[in-house]
């Protein structure tokens, strides 16, 4: 049964199309205008092994904020979607990952209850052409789109370029864990409610 789901959401600021395989191999074409954004977008597929297409005409003369927030919504209901039903999936998955003198953690509980608790400091504006605050507007998106508590902490870091980096690394490993097996649940959900 395959893994794959195809969301668009056109509003008067942005137009975005987001196809995602949970099952892939880390391919991707990524285009939102923001190359910074591309450059994180592209190390969450490859390191989440997932399938990622994503293209986004938004309203960058204003600013990168409904681009980057935006993409965050269709990103967050593709992966809610292509999780389907949750059986037998491991529903937690956490990676603690390190980039240089970067360390972050990252973990996630695809349980249906939305939250996000995020601790990234960052000490510059921006990175390129993408506003380091959008980080975590981008993961609060993900996050209530998909319906997943997300929990991302800055452990250690100095450059921040590598904070933002391993933030997204991060988060495709543990959804990556998350979203993967566990044979011996056969068709349950791992909820002591029966579903989630």
């Amino acid at each position: 049964m395959s893994r794959i789901a195809t969301v668009t959401r056109t509003t008067k600021e942005t137009d975005i199309k987001v196809t995602i395989n949970l099952d892939g191999s880390g391919q991707c074409r990524i285009d939102s205008g923001i190359g910074f954004f591309d450059h994180m977008l592209n190390g969450f597929a490859r390191h989440g092994l997932f399938d990622l297409e994503l293209t986004c005409r938004g309203d960058l003369e204003v600013d990168s904020h409904h681009t980057i927030e935006d993409c965050g919504i269709v990103l967050g209901e593709a992966i809610r979607q292509a999780v389907g039903d949750k059986k037998a999936i491991r529903r937690f998955g956490s990676f603690i990952l390190p980039m240089d003198e970067t360390l972050v953690l990252c973990a996630v509980d695809l349980s249906g209850r939305p939250y996000l608790n995020y601790d990234v400091k960052f000490t510059v504006p921006k990175l390129g052409e993408m506003d380091t605050e959008m980080v975590r507007e981008f993961f609060y998106a993900v996050s209530y789109s998909a319906a997943m508590d997300l929990h991302m902490k800055e452990l250690d870091g100095l450059n921040n370029h590598h904070i933002a980096e391993a933030c997204f690394k991060a988060f495709g490993k543990a959804l990556d864990e998350a979203t993967s097996y566990d044979p011996r649940l056969g068709d349950a959900v791992w909820s002591t409610k029966g579903s989630l």
